[in-house]
């Protein structure tokens, strides 16, 4: 990858799909070639299992204690009475919990109703893992299918997206237990796999089961895609009366199969269960909007899904609601009265009692509404060096020494009003390899435009002194994933990420949506 690339955007096609220019030619780190994590090779280690006769042991994350990690509400007693135990051998947790089938992998089909939460606290994942299953295409990337307990060796192995590439993660199939049952997610029919191998392999890739405790569902679906994140303060919506623009976002992002999650407010205890039904400090996911006929008027409603597989919203338009009553027979029939988390409620009262939205997809267009354009995109690994390439903010006489980036925007579509044409996504890599001791700086874009004549390379001090940034407030930010929506005019431009302050050490991945064709060079 050039250091300094240029990119072109001629007129726009018709696909909505979206282009990754980085991976075109399958290079190791691509949905199809995905990068060895740890450099586990899996089809090499189950073929030397197999012929053994031997089942897998992962050394990397061993069955103990130390993979477990330090879980709140788990007391010393308790860590020690926690037994790993396989699926699938003889005495171990099949036979261990009395299960009357044998354990299968995935059956008929993952769903979000497969799974409850169990004692770690990672609602934020399993809300994730909830809108990951509508999407069926990306859910075969994430979990390879093809797996089972036939021609077994006690492992498998997932997909993840980790800051630019796609990532292969495997493990063993010993899982935490204690007593009697599983420790964390565990599958509703007893003798189905998927989610709780899936979360293992999560928690290897955070650290440990311990690391996957509070978070955004927004980080573990951009680990499952790769996609851009919009986030969306709802009573900050509501208030300033943009409840038509949420509700288009949310019908369009439903449409396009997006994965749609929401959080509750912490107001007291977190995971404190108020008269409502509505859990505080809570992740839940967003499965379907639909508008119903009310006495002559519409109202807009949001299904809504609680990984702990029960405690439901009471409130109007819940499973019970006497409003059910007074709808048509065919939007009546939209509401299921089970106790299995799932349940409606108005979007007024969503904006109210949640906090946050967090919608991710493949492509831009779920925000804007232009449906019919295509996006490409292009990843970008760089580094901010100490002394050398971590320049600090704009304010700083070494602002110029951080990475840049230029741009060159051929067109714009004038009949949009404020047409999004560019999207920027910026991530911060993690400096641990445990994700709760994570050390992150705070980050930031700055954007200039590059009048006419300026020389090819980098631009100099004296450019920043005579040219003022396309926004004149610079936002830096601690969040893992920093997404900015811009409205370009035709020219060139220079993208410049930066930390807050200089002497700031740590790499990141800019990835630049162009909603035009785009060429690197």
């Amino acid at each position: 990858i050039p250091p300094y690339p240029l990119v072109n955007m001629p007129e726009s096609g018709n696909c909505t799909s979206i282009i990754n220019l980085r991976y075109q030619d399958g290079t190791e780190g691509s949905p199809s070639n995905p990068a060895k994590f740890n450099n586990q090779d899996y089809a090499q280690l189950k073929d030397n299992s197999l012929r053994r006769r031997r089942l897998f042991v992962d050394n990397t994350f061993p069955p103990n204690n130390q993979s477990l990690g330090d879980l709140e509400g788990l007391s010393r007693w308790q860590e020690a009475q926690v037994e790993w135990l396989r699926p699938a051998v003889k005495y171990l947790i099949c036979f261990y919990f009395l299960l009357v089938s044998d354990p299968v992998f995935c059956s008929k089909g993952a769903s979000r109703f497969d799974f409850d939460q169990g004692i770690v606290g990672n609602c934020w994942f399993l809300a994730a893992i909830s809108s990951l299953t509508f999407k069926k295409s990306l859910f075969g990337q994430v979990v390879a299918l093809d797996q089972s307990f036939s021609d077994y060796a006690g492992m498998f192995h997932f997909r993840f997206w980790r800051f630019g590439k796609w990532v292969d993660v495997v493990i063993d199939d010993h899982l935490p237990t204690l007593n009697n049952q599983l420790l964390s997610v565990r599958s509703k029919i007893g003798n189905e796999f998927w989610a709780p191998l899936l979360e293992k392999a999560y928690a290897k890739v955070c650290g440990s089961y311990a690391d996957m405790s509070a978070g955004l569902p927004s980080e573990a679906c951009k680990d499952f895609s790769g996609g851009l994140n919009k986030n969306y303060e709802l009573q900050e919506a509501h208030s300033a009366g943009h409840d038509v623009e949420l509700w288009n976002a949310l019908s369009r992002a439903t449409k396009c199969q997006s994965m749609i999650c929401c959080g509750t407010p912490q107001k007291g205890l977190v995971n404190t269960v108020e008269e409502t039904g509505i859990v505080d400090a809570h992740a839940y996911s967003v499965t379907e909007v639909t508008e119903v006929h009310y006495y002559g008027s519409k109202v807009k409603l949001v299904r809504l899904m609680n990984p702990w597989g029960k405690t439901e919203w009471n409130g109007k338009w819940s499973d019970k609601s006497d409003l059910w009553i007074r709808v048509s027979p065919e939007d009546r029939e939209k509401c299921f009265d089970r106790n299995d988390g799932e349940f409606w409620m108005a979007l007024e009262d969503f904006c109210y009692y949640f906090q946050i939205l967090f919608i991710c997809c493949e492509n831009p267009n779920f925000i804007d509404g232009d449906v019919t354009s295509q996006w490409k995109s292009m990843v970008y690994d760089g580094s901010w060096v100490a002394g050398k390439s971590a320049g600090g903010n704009v304010s700083y006489s070494s602002f110029e020494t951080n990475p840049q980036y230029r741009l060159q925007v051929s067109n714009i579509n004038k009949e949009e009003e404020k047409d999004q044409n560019i999207f920027l996504s910026l991530m911060q890599k993690p400096q641990q390899k445990n994700r709760k001791r994570v050390r992150s700086y705070p980050i930031g874009l700055t954007i200039f435009k590059i009048p006419p004549g300026t020389p090819q390379g980098r631009v100099r001090s004296s450019f920043f002194k005579r040219n003022s940034p396309i926004k004149l407030r610079q936002l830096y930010t601690n969040d893992r994933d920093l997404v900015e929506p811009h409205s370009l005019e035709p020219g060139e431009y220079v993208i410049i990420p930066s930390t807050m302050k200089p002497y700031m050490s740590a790499d990141f991945v800019l990835t630049v949506y162009s909603k035009t064709e785009a060429k690197i060079r």
